[in-house]
């Protein structure tokens, strides 16, 4: 095992000679997202849909339409 170990620390010691080191982003900065055309149309699809929680915690999706014809 201690020889798997260190060929695999010596492939990674070689591939950071050859590529560099690994970057290291600071943790704390925010995700920035970039939204395309697929994740705009998506988030409009999912906009029509509310997530209910039933007695039991279980989550289930429902339509929007179908809420405001049952009040």
């Amino acid at each position: 095992m201690a020889h798997v170990l260190d060929s695999f620390m010596g492939l990674t010691e070689r591939l950071r000679f050859l590529f560099g080191p690994a970057t290291r982003l600071d943790a704390d900065t925010p995700v920035v997202h970039k939204h395309d055309e697929f994740e705009q149309a998506s988030e409009e699809d999912l906009s029509h849909f509310v997530v209910e929680t039933d007695s039991t915690g279980h989550h289930y999706a429902v339509r929007r339409e179908d809420l405001e014809r049952e009040s």
